[in-house]
């Protein structure tokens, strides 16, 4: 015959599976990604000693604003993530989780998913090269340019690219600088024609953009409410759809006309 339980020892006798997966959990690696914000760089400037953004065939401009591209960075496709990382990430506003096969493409090698990036960010570069010398209406054939931004990856910094092709070769249209002067961040993708795409990530970028001094943030229009959710209230917040729209913003914002749209 079967003894039977008193109450609280079947409830700790039905706990113990409960105890035992949590226990598992803990340690078991989980299908996430943990991203914070990453380095911004200035694609007027230089990058690992070399000019981010080289141009022959047409006299350039000298400038003195910033345009900072921003990245952020994620545990890589390898990493073991576990339930600690995630309760930990899900609490800190500088850390997003994220599932791991939206940040890097499902059941491909750290090599392979290092090929895929870079070849994103060399088509990316291809388009926001096409786009603002479409926009300026410069000869392609005769202007060439050489894009370069060090080990990053990915397709988020065209409209970047596309803003400092059309600073270096025009400015602002009339004399100036595209800029005025000041330190403004970004992110979108481009394609040939110029319409800017958005790209995830966006209030860790924003971070990032806020850490290293930029005081306007170019946002593609469909994340402006993820931009708000971590951007400080001195940040102002530029919503842009196309590259056309992206540069008419920026010099409306230099001539402080009071026409320029924000999130």
């Amino acid at each position: 015959m079967l003894n039977r339980l008193s109450r609280p020892a079947a409830l700790a006798l039905c706990a113990l599976p409960v105890v035992a997966l949590l226990a598992v959990a803990g340690f078991a690696p989980l299908p996430f990604s943990v991203a914070q914000p990453g380095p911004t760089t200035n694609v007027l400037g230089d990058d690992d000693g070399k000019a981010v953004i080289e141009i022959t065939g047409a006299p350039t401009r000298d400038t003195s604003g910033a345009l900072r591209a921003v990245t952020i960075v994620a545990t890589g496709p390898d990493a073991s993530v576990h339930l600690g990382d995630v309760l930990d990430g899900w609490f800190a506003e500088n850390r997003a989780i994220m599932p791991r096969d939206s940040v890097y493409p499902a059941g491909n090698s750290t090599k392979e998913i290092e090929a895929h990036n870079k070849k994103e960010m060399k088509g990316s570069q291809d388009a926001a090269t096409e786009a603002a010398l479409s926009y300026l209406g410069d000869d392609s054939g005769k202007v060439r340019v050489t894009l370069q931004l060090g080990d990053v990856g990915g397709p988020s910094a065209g409209l970047l690219f596309s803003l400092g092709i059309v600073d270096m070769l025009d400015g602002d249209g009339s004399g100036g600088e595209l800029t005025g002067g000041k330190s403004i961040a970004g992110t979108g993708t481009i394609d040939d024609n110029g319409k800017v795409g958005a790209v995830g990530g966006v209030s860790l970028k924003v971070q990032a953009a806020d850490r290293d001094g930029a005081t306007v943030f170019l946002v593609p229009k469909a994340e402006c409410a993820d931009a708000k959710a971590s951007a400080p209230k001195s940040m102002r917040l530029i919503p842009v759809s196309t590259l056309r729209g992206a540069v008419t913003a920026l010099t409306d914002l230099e001539k402080d006309s009071g026409s320029v749209p924000s999130c």
